[in-house]
């Protein structure tokens, strides 16, 4: 792959959550050993790694429903957030939006109670509402591909937790009492279609089962002032020395517990004070590591970008991945998902190639508003999907680019034109290229612009993104 790529979009709300986040930059940690012969060092890196998803998945939840009433992007535990219009050029408060589907999530707590989730008959309309669970992993999935578009109730239950549901509801049981909700309904944009999806968010009901089947409106949210707001998560989570990180991380697994294939890894925790169910124990910890644990633990987590054997792929100058959303024991893994792509689908939902270069035989360089590229789908070519694909334009720092026709995203449906052999033209630069060709145009700005390819339920038989059989063609400079 190429190293000097800064970023893989894998699919959460954003991949980066200051645009001074960079993996090459997390390459500068030295890679030779500065505690030689200190085991109880390396346990607590692979503690760090270990745990870096849950802490970050809690600090995430921390600033996103710490509000008194939902809001934008935000709202209190067990409130529904109903993103209703796609943002433009000028929204910079999440990077890399998108202007496929209005997210519609929710924060909820089911440690004490499962909590209820309904929603209405989508009909033919593309959706899914994946469930992650507090070290990120995707437990379920209903949606248009996993279980249709009828009307549906989910009773996500916690960890332990036995009863008796109501009649027609379906239970999910989640693995940690932290459930992340992280739905996103199909929109084309326009007025008629915003309409009949709010309609949709609006029928989405988030209960307690106490309160299931009775009139229920969540309390007011409690807002916490000691909360960093302004902050990146990211950057909150990366700042920590090793003793409040791992204080975090045990008071975590008490309510978000270890899976049985875990075992090896708790057993090493245990040498250096973390326990599952217990306080922090920090007398096990050498002074001498606090700082330099969160140092090495990243700059490992960073590492597995560059060196990942596979997991990030880089095809015709598109780099991404298909091992997100499940990962087993696979640690590192699920660590730079979470640092570079948090709230990732499975790749059977969703894969977010994304090009930061043109490439052109045996040369590459970095997208430049001065010149004119194109991307040409051969006949049959398009991406074989069987929900959506589009491709996003983006500035260099992954905000949408203000254009002349207000197209941030070009896809199907524009009514592409095609050539008479068949192929598909995509025009990719900043001046129109005619108004007989703006059909198929995506707006570039004057300077530096990033690609990003959205394939939401790729094909699982050939042509295929997911087993390599579907091949995305190369973006050339004209």
């Amino acid at each position: 792959m190429d190293v000097t790529r800064r970023a893989v979009s894998i699919g959460g709300l954003s991949i980066l959550a200051t645009s001074s986040f960079s993996p090459a930059n997390a390459l500068d940690s030295p890679i030779v050993d500065p505690f030689d012969g200190s085991s109880d060092f390396w346990l607590a890196v692979e503690a760090y790694i270990y745990g870096y998803p849950l802490v970050t998945m809690e600090m995430t939840r921390r600033v996103v429903t710490n509000v008194s009433k939902a809001e934008g992007t935000k709202a209190p535990m067990g409130h529904i957030i109903k993103l209703r219009e796609y943002p433009d050029a000028s929204f910079t408060d999440v990077t890399a939006p998108n202007a496929d589907t209005l997210y519609t999530t929710a924060f909820v707590d089911v440690g004490e109670e499962p909590w209820v989730f309904s929603f209405p008959d989508m009909k033919d309309r593309y959706f899914l509402f994946p469930m992650l669970d507090g070290w990120t992993t995707v437990f379920q999935v209903p949606g248009k591909r996993t279980t249709g578009g009828g009307a549906q109730s989910y009773a996500i239950t916690g960890p332990g937790w036995e009863g008796k549901l109501p009649e027609g509801v379906k239970e999910y049981k989640s693995p940690t009492s932290m459930v992340w909700i992280l739905g996103r309904i199909y929109c084309t944009g326009t007025p008629e279609d915003y309409k009949a999806v709010h309609e949709l968010q609006d029928q989405c009901k988030l209960v307690p089962l106490s309160s299931y089947g009775k009139d229920w409106t969540p309390p007011p949210g409690k807002v916490d002032p000691s909360i960093d707001m302004k902050t990146a998560v990211r950057d909150q989570v990366n700042r920590m020395d090793a003793v409040e990180y791992f204080t975090l991380l045990s008071e975590l697994l008490k309510t978000n517990p270890p899976t049985d294939a875990d075992a090896a890894m708790v057993e090493k925790m245990a040498q250096i004070g973390i326990v599952p169910g217990k306080g922090f124990d920090k007398s096990r910890l050498d002074a001498h590591f606090i700082k330099r644990i969160p140092e090495i633990g990243f700059g490992r987590i960073m590492l597995h970008f560059k060196f990942s054997d596979g997991d990030i792929r880089d095809i015709n100058g598109w780099g991404y991945t298909t091992k997100t959303g499940i990962y087993g024991t696979e640690y590192v893994q699920r660590a730079l998902i979470t640092a570079i792509g948090l709230g990732a689908n499975r790749p059977q939902d969703a894969i977010y190639p994304t090009s930061l270069k043109s490439r052109d035989g045996l040369f590459s360089r970095s997208y430049d508003g001065s010149n004119n590229y194109v991307l040409t789908f051969a006949k049959g070519q398009i991406p074989p999907v069987r929900g959506f694909w589009s491709i996003t334009m983006y500035n260099e720092k992954y905000f949408f680019v203000d254009n002349p026709i207000n197209r941030y995203s070009i896809s199907a449906r524009q009514d592409l034109k095609t050539n008479a052999d068949g192929s598909t033209d995509i025009y990719i630069q900043h001046k129109s290229p005619g108004a007989d060709k703006e059909s198929n145009w995506l707006p570039a700005p004057e300077g530096k612009f990033i690609l990003m390819m959205r394939l939401y339920w790729p094909d699982d038989s050939p042509p295929s993104i997911l087993d390599g059989s579907w091949v995305i063609p190369p973006v050339k400079k004209v």
